[in-house]
């Protein structure tokens, strides 16, 4: 690894900083919204099998062509190429990953930004200042334009300074932040009524769910999402690992961390609706279905603070930084695909790379925020829905056939001396060569 792309200088480094990356608003947003509106714990139970026995051989994937390639991520699939067409096909793959990044920054920071300004309000409450208290949670051009700028430019301060004084020093210090008032916002909602039943829906699945084809979709597309995937991240990410590291477990761990805070994001969220909905705010239609959907922390939540008390204020500070910090997390990995390379290919300087290409991302921003009524579903179902399980099957099938299998054993045995002989090798080539694309092509199919 040459010492001008730096590096992450630790095994903790790395596990924070790739599962800080993986858990961002889709764990703690997205994921307790998919289980309440698909079956609660049978959901949870589908979600944890896919997770490791189809997101995690994917994502050791990306992470492999990375640390072979030591690169970013369009020159490091170019490495493993062996001839015209397949250099083409993996720029095209690698680039399409770093405009999924980019496209996935530009609606992100926007939901960021409510969250910080949700987060806001309660300290303005405090204080007195209603008014700015008032218009920090109504939605309005200058509100959503002065949030999204200020989660952008926090992105770009961490990405300016590189790996290890940026990303994995950063990365260091909101992990255990986030795991942390996670675990205290959970032990709270717990002592209130109505979280009992929320616990219950949570982790007593109904078995003749799991076997729901749509069920087992939409769990397939967020162990996906959650992880990642098809966006380049982890292909960078997987550049910066030190050769001597066992990646086998160092992919085993970024994915048990991701899973486990998703499942405790549920164990926060799930119950503290149910506690909202003892309180008289309204949960469930007629039929069953979620109310709110992906408005659920906008809404229901908000509700069920302004319902304690003055106590509300400093729960739901408590709640809209943890959102805000696992944002930040999954941001500084969205930016640093494009980054990388733009400093690789075209020779920027990082902080000029990072502070144009951060510009330009906020002004998409900008222009989604202008065009809200339709712009922010479009851009992101465009780059979720239709260019991550792309970018993750084109991935998969670069690695499964085209990369030749020796060539793989060898990069792996680097960390790992007596991988050959493991359970992982036995399994790992076949799961990613014919399993892991057919299971992606699902996730898209039914997208469309």
């Amino acid at each position: 690894m040459s010492v001008s792309r730096g590096g992450f200088s630790s095994r903790l480094g790395f596990i924070m900083a790739a599962a800080g990356s993986a858990v961002g608003l889709g764990n703690i947003w997205g994921f307790p919204t998919q289980t309440a509106s698909n079956g609660g714990a049978a959901f949870v139970l589908v979600y944890l099998v896919l997770a490791f026995f189809l997101a995690y051989p994917a994502f050791m994937a990306e992470l492999l062509i990375g640390r072979y390639g030591q690169a970013n991520a369009v020159t490091s699939m170019q490495k493993i190429a062996r001839n015209p067409w397949q250099k083409r096909f993996g720029f095209a793959v690698g680039f399409g990953g770093i405009i999924c990044a980019a496209l996935i920054l530009s609606f992100y920071a926007i939901i960021a930004g409510w969250m910080m300004s949700y987060a806001v309000e309660p300290l303005a409450r405090l204080v007195g200042l209603a008014n700015q208290a008032d218009w920090m949670v109504m939605h309005s051009i200058p509100r959503n334009i002065f949030f999204t700028a200020t989660f952008v430019g926090l992105t770009i301060i961490i990405i300016r300074r590189g790996v290890e004084q940026g990303i994995e020093k950063w990365s260091k210090r909101l992990m255990p932040m986030l795991i942390a008032l996670l675990v205290l916002l959970i032990l709270y909602v717990f002592t209130l009524d109505g979280a009992q039943a929320g616990f219950a829906a949570y982790l007593n699945p109904d078995i003749s769910r799991v076997l729901d084809p749509e069920l087992l979709i939409s769990a397939l597309g967020q162990a996906f999402f959650s992880l990642s995937l098809g966006t380049s991240v982890m292909i960078i990410y997987g550049s910066y690992i030190a050769k001597k590291e066992n990646l086998v477990s160092l992919g085993a761990q970024v994915t048990l961390i991701d899973v486990s805070i998703a499942f405790l994001a549920g164990l926060l969220i799930i119950p503290a609706m149910y506690v909202a909905q003892a309180q008289g705010v309204s949960i469930f239609a007629e039929d069953g279905s979620l109310i709110s959907g992906s408005s659920l922390v906008f809404t229901v939540l908000p509700a069920l603070f302004a319902n304690m008390g003055a106590a509300g204020l400093f729960v739901a500070f408590g709640f809209f930084v943890l959102m805000s910090i696992a944002a930040l997390t999954s941001s500084i990995s969205m930016l640093e695909g494009p980054v990388s390379f733009a400093v690789e290919r075209h020779k920027l300087a990082r902080k000029k790379a990072t502070t144009y290409i951060g510009l330009v991302i906020l002004m998409l921003s900008i222009v989604i925020v202008l065009n809200l009524s339709w712009m922010l579903d479009f851009v992101a179902i465009l780059s979720t829905q239709y260019g991550q399980p792309l970018i993750a099957m084109f991935c998969c099938i670069f690695v499964g056939w085209i990369w030749h299998r020796n060539d793989i054993l060898a990069e792996i045995k680097q960390g790992h001396l007596n991988v050959e002989n493991s359970f992982f090798w036995k399994i790992w080539p076949w799961y990613v060569k014919f399993v892991c694309p057919t299971a992606i092509a699902l996730v898209f199919i039914h997208s469309l």
